[in-house]
């Protein structure tokens, strides 16, 4: 029995250099199996990066605005709408325009679908039964895209009373939002304040288009007969000179 016992321990240690060869042949096995899925995953990198990039590019493109369409009655709200005439920002620029976008779900709308259904809404009709006046800008480049969407907005606006529409450089925006206006009360408060150089925009910034329009009509009408009676006035004196 102690015979046997002893052999059996021989043969385990004689055992002990084959089980060191073969780690390090499983070891130097593993090694090379680990280069190549490193190797393999380096080769990857530069196609996850153009993933990356289309992904990162697409929602680029996707969420910025090439044009503004500025919508002035009382309420004054701005749609950014994308290259692909998708609106993707709404931005109001009063009170009654804040009150006017909680009411809508214009978002991701096709231009045309969102400005219908601003259109449709209760306050908006109301407002124009009541001969309000609606000023529809296109602010963007000189491009297919904006005289597109201005010709849609002019065809529209030929159906519905007291609606007007324009066309706007996209610098000509950044005065009116530094003002905190959107561009068609700004481009109206420009009109007034050619008359009257004491109106400042918190005075107008509530107020309707129909209500600015007969400010500065007011305002034309007493320039003109204040030049009319300057201008009788001087007459006068040329006469009892001579």
């Amino acid at each position: 029995m102690t015979d046997k016992l002893k052999e059996s321990f021989d043969q385990i240690e004689a055992e002990e250099p084959l089980k060191e060869r073969t780690k390090a042949y499983l070891a130097q096995k593993t090694n090379g199996y680990t280069r190549r899925k490193t190797s393999a995953y380096r080769q990857l990198i530069p196609a996850a990066v153009c993933v990356l990039f289309l992904l990162l590019g697409g929602h680029w493109l996707y969420f910025t605005p090439t044009v503004a369409i500025s919508i002035d009655i009382n309420p004054s709200i701005e749609l950014g709408v994308n290259r692909f005439n998708q609106v993707v920002s709404v931005n109001a620029y009063n009170d009654d325009g804040r009150e006017l976008l909680t009411s809508l779900d214009v978002k991701y709308l096709n231009y045309s679908d969102a400005v219908d259904q601003i259109l449709q809404d209760e306050t908006i009709t109301n407002l124009l039964s009541h001969d309000e006046v609606m000023m529809i800008g296109v602010i963007g480049s000189q491009g297919a895209q904006s005289s597109k969407i201005l010709s849609d907005l002019e065809s529209c606006s030929a159906e519905k009373k007291n609606m007007y529409c324009y066309y706007a450089r996209s610098e000509e925006v950044e005065s009116a939002h530094e003002m905190g206006l959107s561009y068609g009360k700004y481009k109206a408060f420009l009109e007034v304040q050619a008359l009257d150089p004491s109106i400042s925009v918190d005075k107008i910034r509530n107020m309707s288009i129909k209500e600015i329009r007969s400010l500065t009509n007011m305002l034309s009408n007493n320039h003109g007969n204040s030049e009319n009676t300057q201008g009788h006035g001087h007459r006068g004196n040329g006469n009892r000179h001579g």
